[in-house]
């Protein structure tokens, strides 16, 4: 990741290791972009509402195309968001929520010294 000097600067706040381990600010940025989105969001609150669910359940459900269920579930099992499990020939699909609250404290610790800047 390129970053100017005095970023780093203000980044490390005199110390000799950065304060942010990049690696967890890019995946927290993969999974936010992953969430802002209106569908993601419904496909998540459906599969919450139901602890899993095969593709087939969800696109009946919010009566879209499976094209378009499995596009945006590909984008959320990308950014961990949702865990597959295989039985037979079906895939479910499950909210990783310890991933989720992972990323959320991530979030957390970012946003509560911006007001020191």
């Amino acid at each position: 990741i390129f970053m100017s000097k005095n970023l780093k600067n203000v980044l490390k706040k005199g110390k000799k290791e950065p304060i942010l381990d990049y690696s967890q600010v890019y995946q927290a940025a993969l999974v936010l972009r992953a969430l802002n989105h209106k569908l993601r969001w419904q496909i998540l609150e459906i599969i919450e509402e139901n602890e899993r669910l095969v593709v087939t359940d969800i696109y009946t459900k919010l009566r879209i195309e499976q094209s378009v269920a499995s596009t945006h579930l590909k984008i959320l099992r990308r950014a961990g968001v949702v865990a597959t499990e295989r039985n037979g020939k079906f895939i479910y699909y499950r909210v990783d929520t310890e991933r989720i609250n992972h990323i959320s404290r991530l979030v957390e610790e970012l946003t509560e010294n911006t007001g020191n800047w």
